[in-house]
């Protein structure tokens, strides 16, 4: 059974300058929860600490590379010895490339793991440094319906995130064997508006886009933080996407691999053509010293749902099972009376 929300009193999210992260940092500071804010971005970190503060409470910004585990381990002593014992650590941060696979370049293909899969080993290897000395704290990775499905020109992401769910499966096991009570859960997440689109290294022929149907990053947000409060569970889906990828690529994956070859191409890119020139965010973040604060949502918030029915849904399944069924036995009790 997860913890109540008010044991939650500091909370860490990688990733936390812009898209999700910004938005879940967002919600988790009108709770009045002191927040570490990590990602690679001066200017977005700033941005991002200045949110939380308004909202009435702390925040640490650091700068780090999730890829580089000794910045990882030394955050996690500040953020100790600043913030007090972390309760929750959030696993978002994230970096990949759009192209065919043949057209990444092994370099790439390798810094995109090491930030999107290995950043993640790394931050839940410092959470689980001080919380398992405590037997308590949740961990919450931020997945995708990518974890289950792979698509064509994200081969790098649709990777890191297969091998995540490994990963925290396993690591799920070992806390069980070991009797914690440390909670790792996962929230697997569908087409989001991001700034991704923006700033992560393209090699298509025009600009690249989500797959729909696009949610805002508040509705992630809600769903990750919804999450950290219940996180007895092994994972949420959030969006209808979602769960018809995941339970499709069960029944039929054949038929997926036809029709993603036929549309997957298609569906990831705007009418607009690309600007190869353009800075990316692969090896240095474009939000650093002289850069500008991207924020939470990205360009596609004229086509994107700022709510998720099936998202509410899954957070609240056994509620609603049991409001079914009450209504289905008082109808039979009507019936037969």
């Amino acid at each position: 059974m997860g913890r109540r929300r008010q044991d939650i009193q500091v909370a860490v999210v990688t990733g936390a300058s812009a898209g999700v992260g910004r938005a879940t940092v967002r919600l988790l500071a009108r709770r009045g929860i002191a927040i570490a804010l990590l990602a690679r971005g001066r200017v977005g970190l700033d941005a991002a600490a200045d949110e939380v503060r308004e909202a009435g409470s702390r925040a640490l910004p650091i700068e780090v590379d999730m890829a580089d585990y000794d910045q990882v381990v030394d955050a996690g002593r500040r953020i100790e010895a600043e913030l007090g014992p972390i309760d929750l650590w959030i696993n978002d941060a994230f970096s990949s490339v759009f192209a065919p696979f043949q057209q990444t370049r092994p370099e790439e293909f390798r810094r995109a793991m090491e930030v999107s899969y290995l950043g993640y080993v790394h931050g839940t290897r410092v959470a689980l440094s001080h919380m398992t000395p405590r037997d308590r704290g949740t961990i919450v990775q931020v997945g995708s319906a990518l974890a289950y499905r792979g698509i064509p020109l994200q081969a790098a992401y649709c990777g890191a995130k297969h091998a995540i769910v490994g990963f925290t499966e396993s690591l799920r096991c070992e806390l069980m064997h070991e009797r914690s009570h440390v909670e790792v859960t996962m929230v697997h997440l569908p087409a989001v508006n991001t700034p991704q689109f923006d700033w992560l290294l393209s090699r298509l022929p025009r600009h690249a886009e989500p797959v729909p149907p696009i949610y805002e990053p508040e509705v992630a947000a809600r769903a990750i933080v919804g999450a950290a409060d219940r996180p007895g569970r092994r994972e949420y889906w959030v969006g209808a996407s979602t769960a018809l990828t995941i339970l499709g690529n069960r029944v039929a994956p054949g038929l997926l691999d036809r029709y993603l070859a036929r549309t997957g191409y298609r569906s990831q890119q705007t009418g607009r053509p690309a600007d190869h020139d353009r800075p990316n965010n692969l090896w240095h973040p474009l939000d650093g010293p002289g850069g500008r604060d991207y924020g939470a949502r990205g360009d596609f918030s004229s086509r994107s749902h700022g709510r998720s029915p099936q998202a509410w849904l899954s957070r609240h399944r056994v509620g609603v099972a049991a409001g079914v069924l009450g209504t289905a036995a008082g109808v039979l009790a009507w019936r037969r009376t």
